[in-house]
């Protein structure tokens, strides 16, 4: 799992989900305070006083009720869906969730995340093994394999250039790229 922002709004992020045996990735754009509560989870930081994702995990611990695992269940009119998989005393309980409160929780639960084939199909982007590479080494990857064209590479693209390619990127929600052309838009202008 990484956690990225988005080129799209300055407020939004995209929490890029990897296939556990394969390379397909699943990109969600989630808001701003919802990044902060994954992102506090994923570096193990102790916050002053509880986060609501943090009370509701404490509630659920002192009533015995753990969360098992996450289902991004459906995809909707380009909205993510998910369930927390619960269990206590041995019963299991299926409870609707926003994805990114989901996900939350799965990170504070130290639990798996799981989708079904048609949502990676439909949403997922395949990553070539240099992007992959890139990604697991912490760089932005280079381009998702479906949109993988020859080009000239975005270092060598006029910023007008880049500004097209942005929006198409985002048009076509490759959040992976956009992010990359955005960091060098950035990286020009400062």
């Amino acid at each position: 799992m990484a956690l990225s922002h988005s080129a799209t709004h300055s407020n939004n992020y995209a929490v890029v989900l990897g296939e556990v045996d394969g390379s397909r990735k699943l990109p969600i754009v989630i808001g701003g305070f919802e990044a902060q509560a994954i992102a506090v989870a994923m570096e193990d930081m102790e916050p002053n006083r509880p986060l609501t994702h943090d009370l509701f995990k404490n509630t659920m611990m002192t009533f015995q009720v753990s969360v098992q695992e996450v289902i991004i269940s459906e995809l909707v009119d380009g909205i993510f869906h998910a369930l927390l998989i619960c269990e206590r005393d041995g019963d299991y309980y299926e409870i609707d969730s926003r994805t990114s409160d989901a996900i939350a929780m799965a990170v504070r639960f130290n639990c798996p995340i799981y989708t079904y084939d048609s949502i990676l199909e439909e949403a997922g982007i395949v990553m070539d093994e240099e992007t992959e590479a890139a990604t697991q080494e912490g760089k932005a990857p280079a381009r998702p394999a479906r949109t993988a064209k020859k080009s000239k590479s975005i270092t060598d693209m006029p910023i007008d250039e880049l500004q097209k390619l942005l929006d198409e990127s985002l048009s076509k929600e490759d959040y992976e790229r956009a992010a990359k052309i955005r960091d060098e838009i950035n990286k020009r202008e400062s």
